[in-house]
């Protein structure tokens, strides 16, 4: 874990967090602050403007940032960030495209969403309807899509789209700026938890794209989904694993000073199972997430490994976070606190990225099942 970057800007990311939470605010303030720490251009390479580090060194700052940065919502929007139109546009753009977004995207100037989910389907992307009609220099994009993170407050966005026959070889990935005409951006959605990173619906009438701002070969949009999806998993779930961390050492610091008939609750064998069931879970955690991101980083196929990642971290931020809200008691569900905040916050873990069912379906077909 890393904290060094964002560690300067821990005050200002922990402010006002039950109100903002309340109401659902994406704090302009707090994303300042995320420009500031640099965290943004972790994994990039130096020529757009990147700090040129490693998979699993970015993978260690964003832990770093789920650690220190008790707004989860504006954690996950910077992960968001990272993965939804910088990490495709420097591996599959052209010269161009990454010359005139990169440097944007990576200060933050830009915020930025990638639109795959629709309304028909999320974790079905191989069969998305939203329509790519080529009519000579660009394409007419007709179709909407739901649930997409940052889209309220976005600047640009990478849709995935059809623009061929039925299945993965079918997609093409399109940049679209926020003020394209025939582009409309749907208002904020209320949710359960992530609150302060906005999600909204975009509709699509007649949207004109031109050519040169494919994001890849025409039909290339499922390789592209493929190298995005493994570091969205990768990268969002290393701040899941910070705030875990986090988490353990409130609950233990709780323990250790509450105390009923005469002694710390942390005393008593019912609660100190609790705490010792996360203490595993989160060393489970963490030791998935670093295998399977060294094995990225060599390049060996992570398939199988990812899906299990993915369930192992997400259902052990549901558990510890339901922990930390039982041992807390009449403390845990009130607001004030926070501790309700973190279970709410990590329900979506196991839907976003692939919900935990159909993980378990991929691994099933990778075991020959």
């Amino acid at each position: 874990m890393n904290v060094d970057l964002v560690a300067p800007y821990a005050d200002i990311l922990n402010a006002d967090l039950a109100e903002l939470d309340a109401d659902a605010v994406f704090s302009r303030t707090k994303w300042q602050a995320i420009k500031d720490s640099g965290i943004l251009r972790t994994p990039f390479k130096e020529e757009y403007g990147g700090a040129g580090r490693s998979f699993t060194e970015t993978m260690r700052a964003l832990e770093g940032l789920g650690y220190l940065c008790r707004d989860a919502g504006i954690a996950f929007s910077t992960s968001t960030q990272i993965v939804s139109l910088a990490t495709p546009l420097e591996k599959f753009g052209s010269a161009e495209l990454k010359a005139r977004y990169m440097p944007r995207i990576l200060s933050g100037e830009a915020v930025t969403a990638h639109a795959i989910t629709e309304e028909s389907g999320g974790s079905d992307a191989m069969n998305i309807t939203t329509t790519a009609v080529r009519e000579g220099d660009h394409y007419v994009v007709d179709g909407g899509k739901m649930f997409i993170t940052n889209a309220p407050v976005a600047d640009l966005f990478l849709l995935y789209v059809r623009t061929g026959r039925p299945g993965p070889f079918g997609l093409t990935c399109l940049l679209v700026e926020r003020d394209t005409p025939g582009l409309e951006i749907g208002a904020p959605m209320d949710k359960l938890g992530l609150r302060t990173s906005p999600i909204g619906r975009l509709t699509f009438d007649k949207l004109r794209v031109p050519v040169d701002r494919r994001v890849g070969a025409e039909g290339g949009g499922f390789l592209v989904l493929d190298y995005v999806m493994k570091r969205e998993i990768l990268y969002a779930f290393s701040l899941t694993l910070g705030e875990m961390r986090h988490r353990l050492e409130t609950v233990l610091a709780f323990a250790a000073k509450r105390t009923q008939f005469g002694q710390p609750i942390g005393s008593y064998q019912a609660v100190s199972h609790k705490i010792v069931d996360m203490r595993i879970a989160v060393e489970t955690a963490a030791k998935w997430l670093a295998d399977t991101g060294a094995k990225a980083e060599r390049g060996e196929d992570i398939s199988l490994d990812l899906a299990a990642t993915k369930i192992v971290v997400s259902e052990a931020n549901v558990q510890t976070a339901l922990a930390a809200v039982q041992i807390h008691g009449g403390r845990g569900v009130l607001t004030e606190y926070g501790v309700e905040r973190d279970l709410r916050n990590s329900v979506a873990g196991t839907i976003y990225s692939g919900s935990s069912e159909i993980q378990r379906n991929r691994m099933a077909a990778l075991l020959g099942l």
